[in-house]
């Protein structure tokens, strides 16, 4: 008897799965062009939304798993030119393991961030991502990714966090960059000050050498700065400071011949 008495509802299928056969059998009658043509048109934003969330995915697996691997340091690099400091990192890298301890460097060299890029929300996925599985200590980067780490209030308070004696020759160098970090927009694009956590959170790399090297555009109207960053949940302090005083190295350009 229950049987019996289903609902016309139930013993019809549903709206979404007869567009859906609608679509198919729509599909399998169009020409070989039609049908990429029909496909773009119909589908191209669940075919995109898909895409984008098997990256992030993915992208998120490859993190958590490259995370497991035993590492010194991880640090990532962003220019604000296309210049290539692959010789640089690989000097730094040589001369950090020179004292035999174990672990690997890891050198993020290409990763992008720009908010002049229509694909922004990709870059910020994937520094969200790496910041979140432990994979950066430490960043060199302009003002944009140095804005966004600040909003994600993800920089090392660089005052109280590094040695005394780095802390002292950056403020005699006035490298030190007094910023706001924790303000983050709400929905309404509005910005609570309240929120705001105020301190030294990056190194001011101008006129460093590798600043000169590798930061500096002939035909550009205003160089933008580059900042080295310690990110907050870094295990490997020791080696971030390292780098640091690597990056300050005024005969870098030297080295790197």
């Amino acid at each position: 008897m229950k049987k019996q008495k289903r609902t016309a509802k139930e013993k019809s299928p549903s709206i979404l799965l007869t567009e859906l056969r609608e679509d198919i059998a729509t599909f399998r009658r169009l020409p070989g062009k039609g049908k990429l043509e029909f496909l773009w048109d119909y589908y191209r934003y669940k075919i995109l939304a898909v895409v984008f969330s098997i990256f992030v995915l993915c992208l998120f697996a490859h993190m958590l798993w490259e995370g497991q691997k035993p590492c010194r340091l991880r640090a990532c690099v962003v220019l604000n030119t296309e210049e290539d400091c692959s010789l640089w990192a690989k000097k730094f890298t040589e001369t950090l393991t020179a004292d035999g301890k174990p672990g690997a460097v890891d050198l993020n060299l290409d990763q992008p961030f720009d908010y002049d890029n229509v694909y922004y929300y990709v870059q910020e996925a994937e520094v969200m991502t790496t910041i979140s599985s432990g994979r950066m200590d430490i960043a060199v980067c302009g003002p944009d990714m140095y804005r966004y780490l600040l909003a994600l209030n993800a920089c090392l308070p660089l005052d109280t966090g590094l040695s005394q004696e780095l802390t002292q020759t950056l403020q005699e160098q006035n490298r030190l960059v007094y910023s706001t970090a924790n303000l983050k927009e709400d929905e309404k694009g509005n910005v609570n000050q309240a929120d705001g956590v105020e301190g030294y959170f990056a190194i001011d790399l101008t006129g460093t050498a590798f600043d000169t090297t590798y930061n500096q555009t002939a035909d550009a109207e205003v160089q933008e700065p580059l900042y080295a960053v310690v990110i907050r949940n870094t295990e490997h302090l020791a080696d971030c400071e390292a780098m640091i005083l690597f990056l300050l190295d005024q005969d870098i350009e030297k080295r790197v011949q």
